[in-house]
């Protein structure tokens, strides 16, 4: 079982505080180092995982990792890398289905599952279900060890009104306002550096399968 090394946390730290092309190409080694690690630690992850969802047994980690070079063209800030490793477990911006989410970061670490900013269509459609089936989804967010881990779905660019096409009555209401439908576990560094990491995130995301089966119905 790979352990994630300290020595990724201390390369982002170090990148954090020279965030410079000159300073990478010099320290090249030290991200190829580092991106090693975290990629042999994914296909341990993905392993303990596809044992809940076989889907995720497809998964290339390398492929599943972010690049860590910024697309700069069309922002304001021009610094040219990410200060973390974050990789895509089946879900990312406008994924059309359910799926989990890693990211890597020292005092910043957390991991994700559900579907991320999904188009128009898509997300009429989840509404659909969601206002359709409500004792159902309900039943998913009240369950005991996934309401310990996630006390409630993101609520970020929530609707201040229920979208048209939805009755202002529905008692599924606040839930039709989300424009993305995803649960956040925050990591300490002792966690993610943790020998039994593989195994201990494992049991987290198993508990969002429900909610990414819930969401995946409409398009099955």
């Amino acid at each position: 079982m790979t352990t994630l090394s300290p020595e990724v946390f201390g390369f982002l730290k170090k990148l954090n505080k020279n965030n410079n092309r000159e300073w990478f190409t010099e320290n090249k080694n030290l991200y190829t180092e580092s991106q090693q690690n975290v990629i042999a630690f994914l296909e341990d992850l993905l392993k303990e995982m596809s044992e809940f969802d076989e889907e995720l047994a497809k998964i290339d980690a390398k492929k599943s990792l972010f690049r860590i070079y910024r697309d700069t063209r069309f922002s304001k800030d021009k610094i040219p890398y990410k200060t973390n490793f974050g990789a895509s477990l089946g879900m990312g911006k406008g994924s059309q289905k359910g799926g989990y989410y890693l990211h890597l970061e020292p005092g910043k670490s957390f991991i994700a599952g559900g579907i991320y900013m999904p188009e128009s269509a898509v997300l009429k459609e989840l509404r659909k279900e969601i206002s359709l089936y409500g004792n159902e989804f309900l039943a998913i967010l009240k369950n005991k060890d996934f309401k310990k881990h996630f006390p409630e779905l993101d609520q970020d660019d929530k609707l201040k009104k229920v979208p048209q096409g939805f009755e202002k009555e529905d008692p599924m209401a606040e839930f039709l306002k989300l424009k993305n439908f995803i649960v956040v576990y925050y990591l300490k560094d002792e966690e993610i550096l943790n020998k039994n990491a593989a195994k201990n995130l494992a049991k987290v995301f198993k508990l969002m399968k429900p909610l990414n089966d819930f969401l995946n119905a409409p398009f099955s």
